[in-house]
C-alpha cells in the first residue's frame, strides 16, 4: 500500500457533534495504524453559515479529543481559485458546457422529470448547443458532461461493490452562475491536490460518491480508496437527533466524560475487536482497519457510554482528577471553598473516584473535603443532630482528640469502641458524626472521611456543631 493519507472534512455550520467525532477518529486511527498522515479541511464554501465559533468549536473538540491533524488545516473556500481553475479546464477540453437555463426553466424540467418518474431532473438542454444560441442577461453555470450509459462502481472498503446506472445521473453544476465552484467539485479537487488515499466517511454520502468518481475519471485522476460507515442511530433504532445524544463534543465535556471514554465508546459504534470492550488508544492504533466496520447502522447508548467512563475515571491519575474536579467543586460550593481544598482532595480522590461515573458527579462527592468551615447542615443530616446525639458527638471528640496515630484504622477503632461503650448500633453513632462532618453532601465512609479531613479539620466540625 502507498502512503495513507486520510481527511476530515467537516462543515463549519455548527460544533462538532458525535458522528463527525466519530468520523474523525476513524479516520485518525486508520491512518495511524499505518503510519500514514492525517488531515484536516474546513468545508466553508457556504459563507452564509460557515461561522468562525464554528471552525473554533470543531478545532477544540478535535483537540480535546485528542485527535491531532498533521499541518495546518486546510479552508475550502481559499482554495476556490483553484476549483475555478480545474472548471474551466475541464471546459476547454469539452468535459464539461455552460449552461444557460433560467430559474423558471429549471423548474419546469424538475415537474416533468418527476411526473413522468425520472431520477435525471436535468435534460441537458444545453449539452451540445453552441454559444451561440445563448440568451442575452443570462449568467451561465458550468455542467459536468457526464456519461449518458452505462453505469459507475464503487469498490467500496466496507460496503463492497456498489453500481448505479448512469442514466440516474445528472449533468451536475460544477461552477455556479456566479463563478463559484460546487462543493461536489471542490471535494474531488482538494482530495486529488491534498494526495488523500482514503476518503472514509458516512454512508449518507454514498450518492455524491457516485457523482465525484465522474469527476474523477473526467479528469483522467486516480480514485481514491472509498469507504461508507453506516450512520449512527439513537438507542429506539430512530435517526441519531438531540434527545438521543445528538450534541456537540463540548457538552460531553461539560456533561463530565473523558475525552479517552468518549473515543473508546465511539470506536466500538460500527467497529469491533472481538469481545473486547475497553480498548485503550494504544490498542486502537494497533488493532484498527477497516475490515472490522460493520454494515450496519450503530445505536447509540448513553447508559453504555456512562459505564465506560466510570471504568476511564476509576484507571485515571489522581493528580488529573483533581485539576478537572476542582474547577466543578467551586462552581458548586459558590467560592466558599477551603484553601485546603486540592491537598484534600489529592489524599481523598481516591476513594471518590470509585463512586463516580463522571466529573460531575465527583465534583458533587468532593464537596466534603472542599467547602470551607463552618459547613451548612441541612436536610435530613440535620435530624442526626439532637439531644440523643450531641452527647455521644461529644465523646468521640474527646476520644478522637487523644489520639496521636490519625488514620482510618484508628480513626474507626475509636468509633466502635465508642458504639460498644454506648451500648448502641454503629449507626446511632456514624450517622451523627457524618452528618457533622458532610452536612447532607454524599460522602466516603466516616473513617476515611476523617483520616482524609485529618485530625485538625474533624475536631474543628465537630466543634462547629457542639457550639
Amino acid at each position: 500500500m502507498s502512503k495513507v493519507i486520510t481527511r476530515f472534512a467537516p462543515s463549519p455550520t455548527g460544533f462538532l457533534h458525535i458522528g463527525g467525532a466519530r468520523t474523525a477518529l476513524f479516520n485518525w486511527l486508520f491512518a495511524k495504524h499505518h503510519g500514514g498522515s492525517f488531515l484536516l479541511r474546513i468545508e466553508d464554501t457556504d459563507r452564509k453559515r460557515s461561522t468562525d465559533e464554528a471552525v473554533d468549536a470543531i478545532f477544540s473538540g478535535m483537540k480535546w479529543l485528542g485527535l491531532d491533524w498533521d499541518g495546518d488545516a486546510y479552508s475550502q473556500f481559499e482554495r476556490r481559485d483553484r476549483h475555478s481553475e480545474i472548471a474551466m479546464q475541464m471546459l476547454e477540453q469539452g468535459k464539461a458546457y455552460k449552461c444557460y437555463c433560467t430559474p423558471e426553466e429549471l423548474a419546469e424540467m424538475r415537474e416533468t422529470a418527476r411526473s413522468s418518474g425520472n431520477t435525471r431532473l436535468y435534460d441537458g438542454t444545453w449539452r451540445d448547443r453552441d454559444a451561440s444560441e445563448a440568451p442575452a442577461g443570462v449568467d451561465p453555470v458550468v455542467r459536468l458532461k457526464a456519461p449518458l450509459d452505462g453505469a459507475t462502481t464503487i469498490q467500496d472498503a466496507i460496503q463492497g461493490e456498489v453500481t448505479v446506472k448512469n442514466e440516474t445521473l445528472d449533468d451536475m453544476i460544477l461552477l455556479r452562475a456566479d463563478g463559484t465552484p460546487t462543493y461536489m467539485l471542490a471535494v474531488v479537487v482538494d482530495d486529488h491536490d491534498m494526495e488523500v488515499s482514503h476518503v472514509i466517511r458516512g454512508d449518507d454520502h454514498l450518492t455524491n460518491t457516485f457523482r465525484q468518481i465522474q469527476i474523477y475519471k473526467a479528469l483522467d485522476w486516480d480514485l481514491p480508496i472509498f469507504a461508507h460507515m453506516p450512520l449512527l442511530h439513537g438507542s429506539d433504532g430512530a435517526k441519531l437527533s438531540k434527545r438521543h445524544g445528538a450534541l456537540g463534543v463540548e457538552a460531553y465535556r461539560d456533561m463530565g466524560f473523558l475525552p479517552e471514554a468518549l473515543n473508546n465508546y465511539l470506536l466500538r459504534l460500527g467497529w469491533a475487536h472481538g469481545d473486547d470492550e475497553i480498548i485503550s488508544q494504544e490498542q486502537s492504533i494497533e488493532w484498527f482497519d477497516l475490515g472490522g466496520v460493520g454494515k450496519s447502522a450503530s445505536r447509540f447508548d448513553m447508559d453504555k457510554l456512562a459505564n465506560i467512563n466510570s471504568h476511564y475515571i476509576n484507571e485515571a491519575e489522581g493528580d488529573r482528577l483533581v485539576d478537572l474536579v476542582l474547577p466543578e467543586v467551586t462552581k458548586l460550593l459558590e467560592g466558599n471553598i477551603s484553601p485546603d481544598a486540592e491537598s484534600r482532595l489529592k489524599l481523598g480522590i481516591q476513594g471518590l473516584k470509585e463512586r463516580a461515573k463522571n466529573i460531575l458527579e465527583l465534583a458533587e462527592n468532593a464537596q466534603v473535603y472542599s467547602v470551607n468551615r463552618p459547613i451548612e447542615i441541612s436536610g435530613k443530616a440535620a435530624k442526626n443532630i439532637n439531644e440523643n446525639s450531641l452527647p455521644l458527638i461529644q465523646k468521640a471528640r474527646q476520644n478522637l482528640s487523644d489520639l496521636a496515630q490519625w488514620d482510618q484504622q484508628k480513626v474507626n477503632e475509636i468509633v466502635h469502641n465508642l458504639a460498644e461503650e454506648a451500648d448502641v448500633g454503629m449507626g446511632k453513632i456514624a450517622q451523627p458524626l457524618r452528618a457533622a462532618l458532610s452536612g447532607s453532601m454524599p460522602s466516603p465512609g466516616i473513617s476515611e472521611v476523617m483520616e482524609v479531613l485529618g485530625k485538625e479539620e474533624t475536631l474543628a466540625r465537630l466543634d462547629d456543631v457542639l457550639g
